[in-house]
């Protein structure tokens, strides 16, 4: 895991200049499918790719995509290329191209999917995902005309500075989001769940004013991405709890949140790698 944490300004910077065919074009009405982690980055793509004005997107989580609505392209993405429940969702698909983006193609993925999109070099050992989310997101990133030159320095940035004391002593912490740093938040609060087995929620920054808020106090922290909405960064400070933001890129925000899992779990004699419970990919039985 700490590898695949360093090495996430170079596949971003890799992701960046590739130019794949396959994925939603402007105006399709997209549905995005993925499981855990891959969920989470497509709710982070889904509401960027609306918000480029691109077309209605939806991202579910693979078990629940509806049968029978229609949509102009499925979108995929599994690290693993073996999970039970992208696999099946992509049998239930007729009529409309679908395309996977994967870390391993020669998994049954490749003949799941109409068309495979790969990130070979952004495959990983540890169970826990961090770098082949996060450089799947660059690429789709790019793919809807942000420019992303500037992210594998962000990235460097987030690898290099301190972690503040009061984020490694923390008891618990919610993370928050708007737009599609939703996503983020979802999979911030999974990694440090994952890794480190610690105490974390995730919400809408608008809706943590609606009864999550209760929770917060001194010893906690609250983690936004991106610019806080007008007055909760205020709101949270009363309590007691932690706010913690960041100037850079709210993806870039991610990776100090990988450095905090490492910290955490190796901080707690636990191994980050090889989580309990929990496999690189989940294939059903039966």
């Amino acid at each position: 895991m700490s590898q695949e944490i360093a090495s996430q300004p170079s596949t971003w910077s890799a992701a960046g200049d590739l130019r794949v065919s396959g994925l939603p074009l402007p105006g399709e009405r997209v549905a995005v499918i993925g499981c855990g982690t891959s969920y989470y980055m497509a709710q982070a793509y889904a509401a960027l790719r609306e918000s480029a004005g691109q077309g209605e997107t939806d991202a579910w989580p693979a078990s629940e995509l509806p049968a029978g609505r229609r949509y102009d392209r499925v979108l995929a993405l599994t690290r693993s290329g073996t999970t039970t429940e992208v696999l099946a969702a992509l049998s239930r698909v007729s009529g409309v191209p679908t395309v996977a983006l994967t870390a391993d193609p020669a998994t049954p993925i490749a003949t799941a999917a109409g068309s495979v999109v790969a990130l070979d070099f952004a495959d990983e050992r540890s169970v826990v995902q961090t770098r082949f989310a996060t450089t799947a997101l660059v690429l789709l990133r790019a793919h809807l005309g942000e420019d992303v030159g500037g992210l594998a320095s962000a990235a460097s940035s987030a690898l290099t500075e301190p972690l503040v004391p009061v984020l490694v002593s923390a008891a618990q912490f919610t993370f928050l989001g708007t737009g599609w740093t939703v996503g983020l938040a979802n999979e911030a609060a999974l990694k440090l769940r994952e890794a480190a087995q610690a105490w974390t929620e995730s919400y809408y920054a608008m809706e943590y004013r609606h009864g999550p808020i209760s929770i917060a106090a001194p010893g906690r922290v609250v983690w936004v991405f991106g610019e806080p909405p007008a007055g909760l960064a205020a709101e949270v400070a009363a309590t007691g709890a932690h706010v913690e933001t960041w100037a850079g890129d709210p993806l870039a925000d991610l990776v100090r949140v990988h450095r905090l899992a490492e910290h955490l779990a190796t901080a707690r004699g636990l191994d980050p790698d090889h989580p309990r419970n929990l496999d690189r990919s989940v294939v059903l039985s039966g």
